[in-house]
């Protein structure tokens, strides 16, 4: 297998990205013949849904290029969930993630997963954050985390603190560019001009375009409407599906578009290349079919599939031409939906498979996201117990307390009767032994 030039990596390294800050250190590096280390970090506190192969498909192109891929499962963030639920979902996104990238038949040999407990606890990295604290204006920090913290009228503190941690983590990750959404730019800014003030060097960085969810904004862990998740069966990803929002005509703001330009096309591209013989693949253990039909022209990346009376099936070479027929309804909702929902379940059928191959992720999976509709386990009803009254209340409380006093307790007896005889008895056994 010929070797790939620096150029070559370079190109897969910063394609379909949306914007690159520092590019020419990642030259410099690929022109000394080192592999490139990279950080992408992720917090494991919602369940994730197929909006997460927009970034595991680019870090896919990271692997071809030979980078060094560290992902970074952050458990502590400005967000609510339970540690010992994060905990759970660390390793259920590790399972994941690997799974993921199994399917797609990319090497994993250069891929690193960090829980960043393993270091945020140290001095070392407490100093630096008590550094940045006594550096940082409040104005900035809360700048920098505008797009992924709430922003709300009274801040948490941990928010404030968030985008000085994930600049720090550049650092301990010994990485050379970060990688993330367009969402993290005001981030990616602040550690730019803040890690130099510390004595590190300053990092490039490199963004995704976002990609709306299926209901139209950002595809949200928390709204099921907006989001497909990665262990959904076919039936739910093809209802989902029929119920996104795909207004004929319309290019904008369309998820289903935007997901099939993000990730299907360029996966498709990749099987592609791989059955091709391309020398930045190598061989995997995924399927490696295109999304395309049987019997399609040399050079499609994407097929529209329908019956001859609806006027046959349409062979795409290039989404520039899908998206052309749909701004002119040449392609309608329905069949791009249709299309669509093939091309997720082609890519699910893999992962679900590895899910219920493997008993481990399917137990941390049950521990990791549990059932909020589960009934709690009903408690076995304790019998009452009859305890006597203590000395100077009830009935018999000059007996109680003789019987106390004594050290001839009556045992503990169910029902009011039992136990009256019960200290009657007590009473005579001491009278017969006085």
């Amino acid at each position: 297998m010929a070797a790939a030039t620096a150029d070559e990596k370079f190109e897969l390294i910063t394609r379909r990205l949306q914007e690159v800050l520092g590019g020419d250190s990642i030259k410099a590096i690929l022109a000394e013949g080192r592999s490139p280390k990279a950080y992408w970090g992720t917090a494991p506190t919602g369940r994730p849904h197929i909006g997460y192969f927009v970034a595991l498909t680019k870090i896919a192109d990271f692997l071809r290029a030979d980078v060094e891929v560290t992902v970074l499962l952050a458990g502590k963030s400005p967000r609510q969930t339970p540690l010992e639920l994060v905990a759970h979902r660390t390793k259920f996104y590790k399972h994941l993630l690997v799974a993921v990238f199994t399917s797609l038949g990319i090497p994993t040999s250069k891929l690193l997963f960090v829980e960043g407990s393993s270091y945020q606890l140290s001095r070392e990295y407490n100093l630096d954050n008590y550094k940045l604290a006594a550096t940082v204006s409040e104005h900035d920090a809360k700048k920098a985390g505008a797009e992924v913290v709430k922003q709300v009228e009274s801040p948490l503190l941990s928010g404030l603190l968030y985008p000085g941690l994930q600049a720090l983590d550049e650092q301990y990750l010994d990485c050379d560019f970060q990688f993330g959404g367009v969402d993290q730019r005001k981030i990616f800014t602040f550690a730019e001009l803040y890690l130099p003030r510390l004595g590190y060097r300053k990092r490039a960085h490199l963004m995704n375009a976002m990609v709306p969810g299926l209901a139209g904004g950002k595809m949200s862990s928390s709204d099921p409407n907006s989001k497909i998740d990665f262990l959904d069966t076919p039936e739910v990803v093809r209802k989902k599906l029929k119920l996104a929002f795909c207004e004929e005509g319309n290019v904008e703001e369309n998820g289903v578009l935007s997901f099939l330009e993000a990730v299907l096309i360029p996966i498709s591209e990749m099987r592609i290349a791989r059955l091709k013989g391309d020398v930045l693949l190598e061989e995997g253990t995924g399927d490696h079919k295109p999304l395309i039909a049987e019997g399609a022209p040399e050079g499609t990346i994407f097929s529209i599939e329908r019956d001859e009376k609806f006027g046959g099936s349409t062979h795409y070479k290039s989404f520039a031409d899908i998206k052309v027929d749909f701004a002119t309804k040449v392609l309608h909702p329905k069949d791009l939906k249709t299309a669509v929902a093939g091309g997720i379940n082609n890519l699910l059928e893999p992962i679900r498979k590895a899910f219920q191959e493997n008993e481990e992720w399917q137990k941390v999976e049950k521990l990791a996201y549990p059932d909020p509709n589960a009934k709690p386990e009903k408690k076995t009803k304790k019998e009452k117990v009859y305890h006597p009254p203590p000395p100077g209340k009830g009935k018999n409380a000059k007996l109680a307390a003789d019987v106390i006093v004594d050290g001839a307790a009556a045992p503990a007896v169910v029902g009011a009767e039992v136990a009256h005889t019960a200290i009657e008895a007590a009473k005579q056994q001491r009278e017969a032994t006085s």
